[in-house]
């Protein structure tokens, strides 16, 4: 089964409306709500296992959305914007969350940060917003990967036998993630430049 762009309909391109009201962005928003609740579960009430489903909740929505926007003619313009937009709050903010309780070092948040702020700067010096790019397969797994390593590290803070092969498990997971994190974000800058009439055009895309 394809996991990556699944319910695309071969032969039909994709179209992005101007709808608003659409079942994807409906999912989008319920992971811009899991924001908050994973913070006060986490930091207020040291609920680590609450805070488990919350992400696995916001990270089933991140493929769910896009399905459903694909195989159902429901892609928007405003989910398009949107829909990274959530990605990067909730991995910052979740990232941010867990250096406060103690899970993580300030230096995976670095590493998520950096190239993020790079391309935001780079995005406003442009384009002056968002640069409308695509997103890209790398980008896709990248985000996968993220959103699949933090509930896998917040399970590894259980008291039970899989916090040790959790804690393993989240670690691979993340790194790789990371990694995916930079290429996608040497593939966008090099994207921006192009587009922003700085780089040749024939200098290859973001993969």
């Amino acid at each position: 089964m394809k996991f990556i762009g699944a319910g695309s309909r071969p032969g039909r391109p994709q179209v992005d409306h101007d709808s608003v009201f659409t079942i994807p962005n409906l999912l989008t928003v319920v992971r811009f709500m899991g924001v908050p609740l994973f913070v006060w579960l986490v930091l207020a009430r040291q609920e680590y296992a609450a805070g488990v489903i919350v992400l696995a909740i916001m990270a089933s929505t991140d493929w769910i959305d896009g399905y459903i926007a694909r195989r159902f003619d429901q892609a928007s313009k405003l989910g398009r914007v949107l829909d990274p937009i959530a990605d990067r709050l909730a991995m910052i903010a979740v990232a941010i969350t867990l250096v406060i309780a103690g899970v993580v070092h300030w230096l995976y948040l670095a590493a998520l940060v950096i190239p993020d702020t790079v391309l935001l700067v780079l995005s406003l010096s442009l384009f002056h917003g968002h640069p409308d790019l695509p997103v890209s397969v790398m980008g896709k797994v990248r985000t996968g990967l993220l959103l699949l390593g933090m509930p896998l590290l917040v399970l590894s803070r259980l008291d039970t036998p899989v916090s040790g092969p959790a804690y393993v498990a989240a670690w691979v997971v993340l790194g790789l993630g990371l990694v995916g994190h930079w290429v996608a974000a040497y593939n966008y800058f090099r994207a921006m430049l192009r587009k922003g009439g700085l780089q040749p055009t024939n200098d290859g895309g973001a993969s």
